[in-house]
């Protein structure tokens, strides 16, 4: 997102996080503007189960938590450490005055927060399907759209079985069961427990 040494400059620090460890909470109010520098973040909520519901896996130079930078609202979701991660992060104040001084980098933020926005509609579009293919085509080929959580040199999927799960609202025996069945008709490839897939998943209808 942002440059390092234009994050320095307006006096950013850097923080290191634990794996599992919170960096937010729901419901807080915000106070910095934060970026990844190495490592992963979960962005999330916590039903009354427990059950975690994944929103995003934010990665190196991906930013998270910026709605209440702009609406002065708090957190609607929590941050948690998806691994040992370095951060940097910048007082909301000094934020918001070099978005005013520069607009190229307010304009990212607009086209950020527009893919966002079309990827949660079509997420709630393919929670209406009963179909949990469709739930995860359309994660992997968002996925593979912003170039994210797939290892560019062997196309192997980064995340986890549960956390497909937690990001599409099925449970990880389904997941597990469907993953295969795209295996099968070669919708991906499946090696050794490891997941890759090359391309986008052309979705055929019913």
């Amino acid at each position: 997102m942002i440059d390092i040494k234009v994050l320095l400059k307006w006096g950013a620090t850097y923080k290191k996080v634990e794996a599992n460890e919170t960096i937010f909470f729901e419901g807080q109010q915000c106070t910095y503007y934060f970026q990844v520098i190495s490592g992963s973040v979960k962005w999330m909520n916590i039903d009354e189960q427990g059950r975690e519901c994944i929103h995003d896996i934010v990665e190196d130079g991906e930013s998270f938590g910026e709605f209440p930078l702009f609406d002065d609202g708090p957190y609607a979701a929590s941050a948690v450490a998806n691994s040992d991660t370095l951060l940097i992060r910048l007082y909301k104040s000094n934020f918001l005055d070099l978005l005013k001084e520069n607009a190229e980098i307010q304009f990212a933020f607009t086209k950020l927060f527009i893919r966002r926005l079309r990827f949660k509609y079509s997420v709630l579009t393919s929670m209406a399907s009963n179909c949990p293919e469709t739930r995860i085509i359309n994660l992997i080929n968002y996925l593979k759209t912003e170039n994210r959580s797939f290892c560019p040199d062997c196309d192997k999927l980064k995340l986890t079985r549960k956390q497909i799960a937690d990001m599409t609202g099925l449970r990880v025996e389904t997941v597990i069961r469907t993953m295969r069945n795209m295996h099968d008709k070669g919708e991906l490839q499946i090696s050794r427990g490891k997941v890759f897939c090359k391309e986008k998943i052309v979705m055929l209808s019913n």
